[in-house]
């Protein structure tokens, strides 16, 4: 498992091998490996000339773009480290994100309202200076040209004197240098949680922590191509799943990363008959839409293998992709506190379904009791996972409680995640431990019941959580999203679930909703819903 030990080094070695050959492609424009790396050394020279030190927070409020990919790796240039921003957060929790994180230059897309909302950070004081980036800089110029003159209304212009604003035009003239000196335990990259158990943490990433899990992700691959691999970058690259496959893996194999700004199925249609990836990553609610838009075998003919990370990956949806693409899609694990990717299913043959896989190269894995923490359980019984590696985080920014709570002196990442561990090393997720709901002192696991939901042919989307209850403690509550045109109604879910849960978990409540909540990334969020339960109970006399 060959690994660099920056992520700069990581970058250059890629540029000294594959500098002639594709590395982005955005919308029909790309841009090859050299192009890319003169870039990046005149972004990071331009990071300098406005004050940026090694050690300093950089903000990336951007979409899938060259400006994203030359930004992450500028930064890394000088010795800053990222900080990763949803740009359709709302402001306030942009704010709050920037002044925890201490970010003092924001590099953003000039799109609105994305802009607009960097902007008035400017105004509030939460950052010292903004870099605006053209999103039709991107574009190849009859589509620039377009953009420029069709889509005036979605862009946040700024006037040219308008103070602590740069464009990325001035950012990019400057003269690069040499590259900062950095060690391979220096902070890279500050990645904040998701806030779906809690409120948004910095997960401190370091520059050995991904390119760890970049080389442990490429190893996975063993029939990879470097040189030759196209990966789709459909996901956002701010989270950091995408981050660490779709990105720093892919530059590890030289491959050339096909960006879409968003999931749109027309254009990411295109993409697969324009540029043919050999390879995507992908949630499974990703996989679910390529096959209800009527993606056929011949637009997936060239994808050898897809990996699906972030929520559970139901045997339906696998089973129906692999049939339509005659591929392997295989499920992993993993999570933002270690870089992330910690489990994978093997990717040319076997696996086990309803199972995260095995442990990467590297990574170290135990299932631990849930009320003994330290007593290491026996095999096929359920408890918390540990985890242990090259890829685990060095802790939780400006948290030491919270860090030392997560991390054990010896290395060990409590997971939060309730799994059972086979003979072989396989691992079932049951569910996370704050998702259990208590009836009536009985743990019930959401998943349990969304798996016996996704039974139904009719039934698209599954989120159960639990809620108050005066007689049991909590109850579940199914909340549930159906294919067009379908007739069931909660009473025939029911029924349906009659024979396939206990009474213990079996919904006191069904719920069919038009949409379900989903994250940045895609993956079914019952913060949401959770919530909204418990602000319903609040307000009821």
């Amino acid at each position: 498992m060959e690994q660099a030990g920056t992520l700069s080094e990581m970058f250059e070695t890629a540029v000294r091998r594959y500098a002639a050959r594709p590395c982005l492609e955005f919308l029909g424009r790309s841009w090859n490996y050299a192009e890319v790396a003169a870039l990046v050394a005149r972004a990071g020279a331009g990071l300098q000339a406005l004050g940026v030190q090694s050690g300093d927070r950089v903000g990336l409020c951007l979409p899938n773009s060259l400006h994203y990919v030359v930004s992450y790796f500028a930064i890394q240039r000088i010795g800053a480290v990222v900080v990763n921003f949803n740009p359709l957060s709302a402001e306030v929790e942009l704010d709050v994100q920037a002044r925890d994180a201490g970010v003092g230059v924001m590099i953003a897309t000039d799109l609105a309202p994305v802009l607009g909302r960097v902007l008035m950070m400017l105004d509030a004081q939460a950052i010292g200076c903004v870099v605006a980036c053209p999103f039709a800089d991107n574009l190849p110029w009859l589509k620039s040209w377009g953009f420029r003159l069709t889509k005036r209304a979605m862009v946040n212009r700024v006037p040219a004197d308008r103070a602590g604003v740069w464009g990325w035009d001035r950012l990019v003239q400057a003269q690069p240098g040499e590259a900062v000196s950095v060690t391979p335990d220096d902070l890279a990259v500050l990645q904040y949680t998701g806030g779906t158990t809690g409120s948004p943490k910095g997960v401190m990433l370091s520059h050995s922590n991904l390119t760890a899990n970049a080389a442990q992700v490429c190893a996975w691959f063993p029939d990879s191509r470097p040189g030759e691999e196209r990966v789709l970058a459909v996901l956002p690259l701010f989270h950091v799943f995408a981050m660490t496959v779709a990105m720093n893996a892919a530059i590890c194999w030289g491959a050339e990363i096909i960006l879409q700004p968003r999931f749109e199925f027309t254009m990411l249609l295109a993409a697969l008959r324009r540029r043919r990836p050999s390879i995507i990553p992908g949630v499974p609610t990703l996989y679910k839409a390529i096959l209800d838009k009527g993606a056929t075998a011949a637009d997936l003919a060239s994808v050898r293998v897809c990996i699906s990370g972030g929520a559970p990956l139901p045997h339906e949806i696998q089973a129906q992709f692999e049939a339509a693409a005659g591929c392997r899609l295989v499920e992993g694990y993993g999570l933002t506190e270690a870089s992330p990717v910690c489990f994978c299913n093997p990717v040319k043959a076997g696996g086990r379904d309803g199972t995260i896989g095995l442990p990467l190269p590297g990574v170290e894995a135990e299932i631990h009791a849930i009320e003994a923490p330290h007593a290491v359980q026996p095999l096929g019984t359920s408890g918390e996972l540990w985890l242990r590696g090259p890829n685990v985080m060095q802790g939780y920014w400006h948290r030491p409680e919270e860090t030392a709570a997560t991390l054990t002196p010896e290395g060990w990442l409590r997971t939060g995640d309730v799994g059972i561990m086979d003979a072989d090393g396989y691992v079932e997720l049951v569910d996370r431990i704050k998702d259990l709901i208590l009836c009536s002192g009985f743990n019930v696991y959401p998943r349990a019941i969304e798996e016996a939901l996704y039974h139904h042919h009719d039934v698209v989307g599954a989120i159960a959580v639990g809620m108050p209850d005066a007689y049991r403690g909590e109850s579940v509550a199914a909340f549930v999203q159906l294919s067009p045109g379908s007739t069931a109604t909660p009473e025939s879910l029911r029924a349906f679930l009659d024979d396939k849960l206990s009474p213990i978990e079996m919904p006191r409540r069904i719920e069919i909703r038009a949409a379900l909540p989903l994250t940045a990334v895609g993956k079914l969020s019952r913060k949401e819903l959770r919530a909204e339960l418990l602000a319903t109970q609040a307000a009821a006399p």
